[in-house]
């Protein structure tokens, strides 16, 4: 083994947070914070505090490796928010679980186009069913809609292609 996998082996924790997307997460991350110009600071201030930021874990990248990094997007304002935090960094206090939500892709950039209620994903809960282990408690209302929404314009279009079928037919016979 050379140095570098002595260090990295030295560096990441024995259980890493489990962190997946579509979770909702909240971080809690060590802010430090500077005294401005003209201002002292009392030594008895410490200049830290915790911020926290919570969002949906759209993207997790660098597998298990001390690099490993996810990304949380959350809307403020109506503006979208994105972090990457590193997984494995001191400044990170802890990452709580908020709601898990079943997703089907491992990368969500496709959220970064959606806004309000079209943002929802299913929420899990604990169980064992299904393949994966995992009960679905509810699914977005909107999504549902979409679908049947969607389903009732390709009955209308094959409809109007066999209207348009049997009119040539008629032509055609006459």
């Amino acid at each position: 083994m050379n140095q570098l996998d002595t260090f990295t082996k030295s560096q990441i924790e024995k259980e890493p947070p489990l962190v997946k997307p579509g979770w909702v997460v909240k971080v809690y991350q060590k802010i430090k914070e500077e005294s401005g110009k003209g201002k002292k600071k009392s030594k008895k201030s410490s200049g830290e505090r915790i911020q926290i930021f919570e969002g949906t874990v759209i993207a997790v990248k660098g597998g298990k490796g001390l690099s490993a990094t996810f990304t949380v997007r959350k809307e403020s304002y109506g503006v979208g928010v994105e972090r990457v935090f590193p997984l494995y960094s001191p400044l990170i206090k802890k990452i709580e679980l908020v709601k898990k939500t079943k997703v089907r892709r491992a990368k969500l950039y496709y959220l970064r186009k959606l806004t309000g209620k079209k943002l929802r994903a299913r929420e899990v809960i604990g169980g064992l069913s299904g393949k994966n282990g995992n009960k679905i408690k509810k699914e977005s209302a909107d999504a549902s809609a979409e679908a049947m929404a969607d389903k009732g314009k390709k009955e209308v279009k094959e409809k109007a292609k066999n209207d348009e079928k049997k009119i040539i037919k008629e032509k055609e016979e006459k």
